[in-house]
């Protein structure tokens, strides 16, 4: 089952930073292991565009649509065997500890 992963910033990360994991295991474990086919460190939300069409005019803003203090800050997409699987490897994540993690499988048209 796959599932993307987005890695995002936390307005309250971990404190003792002796218990984040190192992201350079995390990504060599789970490219050994099959689960982590793509991922990606994105540009800053400054450097986004938000493309919305009303009344069939392209309406482009700078940036991103809202206002937020969390941000997506990179991405992961994972083949795991079940939801249960995906959970563990988000959870090894070190954002799991200095952000968030949010794990959305991809759906079944």
């Amino acid at each position: 089952m796959k599932y993307m992963m987005f890695v995002c910033t936390d307005t309250e990360p971990e404190t003792d930073e002796s218990r984040v994991p190192d992201i350079d295991v995390w990504v060599a474990e789970n490219d050994a292991a099959g689960r982590r086919l793509d991922g990606n460190v994105l540009a800053p939300p400054t450097a986004a565009t938000t493309v919305r069409v009303r009344g069939g005019e392209v309406l482009l803003t700078d940036g991103p649509f809202t206002e937020t203090k969390e941000v997506i800050v990179g991405y992961d997409i994972l083949e795991c065997a079940d939801l249960d699987e995906a959970i563990a490897v988000a959870a090894a994540h070190p954002m799991a500890h200095g952000g968030r993690v949010e794990l959305r499988p991809y759906a079944d048209l």
